[in-house]
């Protein structure tokens, strides 16, 4: 059983709006950390947002004030809504977990160990 699922991803044009959700095989919430990555073609994979336990969010920097990063234990799914996208935003958004440890949640790849397979957003300008 895949233990994260992403979906939601598409083309939008820059200005827009999408929600990328990531269903858990397993109860989210026993998650210490879980977060949103995306890796542009070229370059290397980058850290989006990150959600802990207590619900602690963090963002980089070139998304706040327009992506936000939430989570429903009910549903075992963590959600991203993507607000004024850019050009800039266009890469393939992986969702990622880690299953223990604190709730200290950098958005550095070492510090999360189950990935999902990823969903494409493309933002045209």
């Amino acid at each position: 059983q895949v233990p994260l699922v992403e979906s939601g991803g598409g083309s939008v044009q820059a200005g827009g709006s999408l929600r990328l959700s990531c269903a858990a095989s397993s109860s989210i919430y026993n998650y210490p950390c879980v977060g949103w990555f995306r890796q542009a073609p070229g370059k290397e994979r980058q850290g989006v947002a990150s959600i802990n336990y207590y619900d602690t969010t963090t963002y980089t920097d070139s998304v706040k004030g327009r992506f936000t990063i939430s989570k429903d234990n009910a549903k075992n799914t963590l959600y991203l809504q993507m607000n004024g996208v850019k050009p800039e935003d266009t890469a393939m958004y992986y969702c990622a977990a880690r299953k223990s440890g604190g709730t200290w949640c950098p958005i550095g790849q070492d510090y999360f160990d189950t990935w999902g397979q990823g969903t494409q957003v493309t933002v045209s300008s």
